[in-house]
């Protein structure tokens, strides 16, 4: 599978192949950010299963990097895919997440069907 992009309703969104390394790092963060470049994007959908264990562990500091990246560069990331597990582990995982899908730059989704939905 490649990267792919997608409209839903009029936000264009980028939506990272699943398949490939884990991106869970600051440089993989600017990796997918560069695969965008000049195309106009609104928002990256980065699957979660590309994004390892410790991503979800708060405390590694590898999320608030990666998602910085993004907000550095003024664009919206969705993570896609079933985080219930690591939610269900961490009170402050659930936090972050609540709060995040409260707003509009970051967004935790289940599926791509859930994410075009909130368009």
């Amino acid at each position: 599978m490649t990267d792919t992009i997608a409209t839903f309703g009029s936000t264009k969104v980028f939506v990272v192949s699943s398949d490939g390394p884990s991106l869970a790092s600051e440089q993989g963060a600017l990796d997918v950010i560069g695969a965008t470049y000049g195309q106009d994007i609104d928002m990256i959908a980065v699957p979660a299963s590309r994004l390892g264990d410790d991503f979800f562990k708060l405390s590694t500091g590898i999320a608030g990097g990666f998602i910085q990246k993004f907000m550095n560069y003024s664009h919206r990331i969705a993570i896609v895919g079933d985080i219930s597990s690591y939610v269900e582990r961490s009170k402050p995982l659930h936090d972050f997440v609540y709060e995040s899908n409260k707003g509009k730059q970051v967004a935790f989704v289940p599926d791509l069907e859930a994410l075009a939905a909130r368009f």
